[in-house]
């Protein structure tokens, strides 16, 4: 995940019509953890194995065999779980002329269902250690910027599959290609004129070219980094902005589960992440649950875009909490 910030003055014109969409208030999600609707039990040991998993692999960085591997594993797993599981496969260019050949993963769970509710990760991982003092051009394990996200949404196509949804469909979208943008060191030689933007490839592919052309859904939740031990999860700005209502209803449902500690009531600033692009080019109301460091000058963790990106800094605690939360505002819904 990128630590670019999102400029204010190319969001401002998206706001107004996706804020008209919302509504809600932190008592509409407090009172919504108390319905006694039924939700599944979200296991933290299975996502933990799931993440385990993906790691296993090595970095799964587009056009390796890792990646390939983790693909095929991650379809597998899918289809499993009962979803209808396709691959938008397509190619795109990488900020250095590479052709990257990418693949998002999208499972479907009750597709005749017109309200939808979309959930998403990204599944690729950092292609070089940038921010890291050694094996700087080596790529990451990614065990938590990318494998966390995906196990936690994989944990949940397990309980969709084994208890039936209220009465909706959910699709989850595991977009590839987000995290291959420019390294540190080279967005100094980038023109200024340049517009494109290399990170979040899937997404931006996917908002553009969705799999249903006319698909859309009522909210999106993203997941990015919500693995980390004692990790802390702020209101991202594009978050606040584009879907207040939804934002409020997760943290309000986070507090209300006893995950206070990671759901923190304070803002944090905009991120280029893929809830940018569903945002505002899909116009899909979409969250980012994103873990924030606060006291760091790069928005993140001192592990981000570094080896020390592993298995040591997972939590089975963190993932339940992120877990258990999300599963409460589907099942609620």
């Amino acid at each position: 995940m990128t630590n670019r910030i999102w400029p204010h003055y190319c969001l401002i014109s998206c706001i107004a019509f996706l804020v008209g969409c919302q509504s809600g208030s932190i008592e509409e999600a407090t009172k919504q953890t108390e319905d006694p609707k039924y939700v599944p039990t979200f296991h933290a040991d299975s996502a933990y194995t799931y993440l385990e998993a993906q790691v296993a692999f090595g970095p799964r960085v587009p056009n390796s065999v890792a990646h390939q591997e983790c693909q095929e594993y991650l379809v597998e797993k899918f289809t499993r779980f009962g979803a209808d599981v396709q691959l938008q496969s397509f190619e795109a260019m990488a900020y250095d002329g590479t052709v990257l050949n990418l693949n998002n993963i999208i499972a479907t769970y009750q597709p005749d269902k017109s309200k939808r509710i979309l959930l998403a990760a990204h599944w690729d991982t950092r292609p070089y250690a940038d921010k890291d003092s050694v094996r700087t051009q080596e790529p990451i394990l990614g065990a938590n910027d990318g494998a966390s996200g995906v196990a936690v949404l994989l944990e949940m196509a397990r309980l969709m599959n084994q208890d039936s949804l209220p009465d909706m469909g959910v699709d989850i979208i595991l977009f590839d290609g987000e995290d291959y943008g420019e390294p540190e060191s080279y967005s100094e030689l980038r023109p200024e004129s340049s517009q494109q933007v290399y990170w979040c490839l899937g997404s931006q592919h996917w908002s553009n070219n969705k799999h249903e052309p006319r698909y859309s859904a009522y909210y999106g939740i993203l997941l990015d980094m919500v693995g980390a031990k004692n990790a802390t999860f702020y209101q991202e700005g594009v978050s606040r902005q584009a879907a207040p209502s939804v934002l409020k209803r997760i943290w309000a449902t986070g507090h209300q589960l006893g995950h206070g500690q990671y759901f923190v009531y304070k803002d944090s600033p905009d991120i280029i992440d893929d809830h940018v692009y569903v945002n505002y080019q899909a116009k899909i109301p979409m969250v980012n649950i994103i873990e924030h460091e606060p006291t760091s000058d790069f928005y993140f963790a001192d592990y981000h875009h570094t080896h020390a990106d592993n298995m040591d800094i997972i939590s089975r605690e963190t993932l339940k909490a992120v877990g258990e939360t999300v599963m409460y505002v589907v099942y609620q819904e």
